[in-house]
């Protein structure tokens, strides 16, 4: 498939109503990166990342940094079409010390959403701010189909706050939320779905706050993200290194002064983020939210 067919099925959001559609465009993807590209820079600092530049198809554009422990190629197509959807199927079996498993869900939950991003990269600088929307739209419907492919009710919308003064409610206050997470109509959790905490960890923290203070409750709340590293260019001509988005002490302040999350999860997760207090302590690999903590969220526990 040509880049151009690409970007056109990745500006349709649309065309990805199903697990299955989502697998299809990355396989689609990685056989075009094979092969259609100007170029695989590699990371100044962190090694591992790599950028992709296209060539005039894509209008010479460089991609977001791409994680290469995590990214598949096409040489790996068998692992995301046909593994991962059967170990989403029996993922309550799936044990914390059985990684070959674990990595599959991680890396294919990394390369369909990375994929999705490179693609949009190709755009013209001009549609930025679109392509920024796509992504992440994209990504917080693939975790309510992974969410729903494992069988839990969930969806995204509108939670109607009851606010009370003297035991009796005064009126109700909106709050919208990417991810609701039910167990037989009741709400069990509520989850951010973010593609970078950038900009965002803060809101997320507040909004527990003032849900739990307004409801008088302590319904859990959870983050998902996919990763937190960022591009950026050196002094050096076509020189390319990766920055952290993440901020160790808004997350930790938050934690410890305000109030922790309930989980925080991502793909593409960074060293500090499983080595400094608190942060190992709140940060998990996306893996653990669909093999462990999603059935403890919704009251199902596992045998």
């Amino acid at each position: 498939m040509r880049l151009d067919d690409l970007i056109s099925v990745v500006t349709n959001k649309d065309d990805f109503r199903s697990l299955h559609e989502y697998i299809h465009f990355t396989t689609q993807y990685l056989d075009f990166a094979a092969d259609g590209l100007q170029a695989v820079i590699v990371s100044q600092n962190e090694n591992h990342y790599r950028f992709y530049q296209y060539r005039e198809d894509g209008h010479f554009n460089i991609t977001r940094p791409l994680n290469s422990n995590l990214l598949y190629t096409a040489a790996d197509t068998v692992w995301l079409s046909k593994d991962f959807p059967d170990i989403l199927q029996n993922i309550r079996d799936v044990p914390e010390n059985d990684l070959a498993r674990r990595a599959i869900i991680i890396r294919s939950i990394y390369t369909i959403q990375q994929s999705i991003g490179a693609v949009l990269d190709a755009l013209p600088i001009g549609a930025s701010n679109r392509a920024r929307k796509i992504n992440g739209d994209l990504f917080e419907r693939l975790i309510q189909l992974l969410v729903l492919y494992v069988g839990v009710e969930c969806r995204t919308g509108t939670v109607q706050v009851p606010v009370e003064v003297d035991g009796v409610v005064q009126f109700h206050m909106s709050y919208q939320h990417d991810l609701l997470l039910f167990d037989a109509d009741q709400l069990k959790a509520i989850g951010s779905v973010k593609t970078s905490s950038k900009d965002r960890i803060d809101k997320i923290f507040v909004d527990k706050f003032l849900y739990s203070k307004l409801t008088d409750t302590a319904l859990p709340h959870i983050a998902i993200f996919l990763n937190d590293v960022q591009r950026k260019q050196t002094k050096q001509e076509n020189q390319y290194r990766v920055d952290a988005t993440f901020l160790p002490g808004h997350f930790k302040g938050y934690t410890v002064k305000l109030n922790p999350l309930d989980g925080v999860y991502y793909c593409d997760i960074r060293p500090n983020m499983q080595t400094e207090p608190v942060l190992r302590d709140y940060i998990r690999t996306i893996d653990y939210f669909f093999c462990t903590d999603l059935w403890r969220l919704v009251g199902h526990q596992q045998a």
